[in-house]
């Protein structure tokens, strides 16, 4: 199963991540030592984007790492990292900005949003045990490799689904940065290098989840035939 000829899906699915990763690494570094003109920390943006935008109930914390921010719906929750906290930097302010812009869909009750939370508790389970399902099925019985497949799906649909609400989310951060004044125009620019290249991480997880599946689709259909 682990190496035959199909297994050059996986190997390229992880150079596309890796490539993609080495990106937002590099260009978050870049314009991380540019600072912004309004002198505004990460925090600081981000509270001035939820109040203007009618948003009381979301609270900001401070999380630890590098580039781990995150919008936690669930509990309402603005979480920035290490790197963004504190920063005045524009990928600073342009990071803070797109967890608000989660936030904003949340708020307003955008729909992709809402079905990849709905998906978000099927997908963690079939992330848990597609591939010890697979296992399984190839020892015992082949219907243990279908179910693992079918839970598969549902890690690779939510990763789809991830992707408007990711790019919607980097699209409200910047027209708020433009619109608000909050950067200046040169700095918006910056900004959106910055949040696409983080957006190209999330192409990459899909084509990677994708390439995944196919190289099952093919290993087992194969075995199904034979059978």
């Amino acid at each position: 199963m682990f190496w035959d000829s199909t297994y050059i899906l996986v190997i390229i699915g992880a150079v596309l991540c890796l490539l993609a990763q080495s990106g937002v690494t590099t260009t978050y570094a870049r314009y991380s030592r540019v600072q912004s003109r309004n002198h505004m920390t990460g925090a600081q943006a981000a509270q001035r984007i939820l109040q203007a935008n009618g948003i009381y109930d979301v609270r900001i914390e401070h999380v630890s790492g590098n580039l781990t921010d995150h919008y936690d719906p669930k509990n309402r929750v603005l979480r920035l990292s290490d790197s963004v906290y504190g920063s005045t930097s524009v990928a600073a302010i342009g990071v803070a900005a797109h967890e608000c812009g989660h936030a904003l869909q949340h708020h307003r009750g955008y729909l992709p949003l809402q079905f990849r939370t709905m998906l978000y508790p099927v997908a963690n389970i079939g992330s848990q045990l597609c591939w010890p399902l697979i296992l399984a099925g190839i020892m015992f019985s082949y219907t243990f490799v279908e179910i693992g497949i079918f839970m598969f799906c549902a890690v690779v649909l939510f990763q789809i689904i991830t992707l408007p609400v990711e790019f919607n989310a980097s699209s409200r951060a910047l027209r708020i940065l433009g619109d608000s004044g909050m950067l200046y125009e040169d700095e918006v620019k910056s900004t959106r290098k910055v949040l696409r290249a983080a957006a190209l991480t999330y192409v990459a997880s899909v084509a990677s989840a994708v390439l995944q599946l196919l190289r099952l689709l093919l290993l087992f259909g194969n075995r199904r035939d034979n059978d």
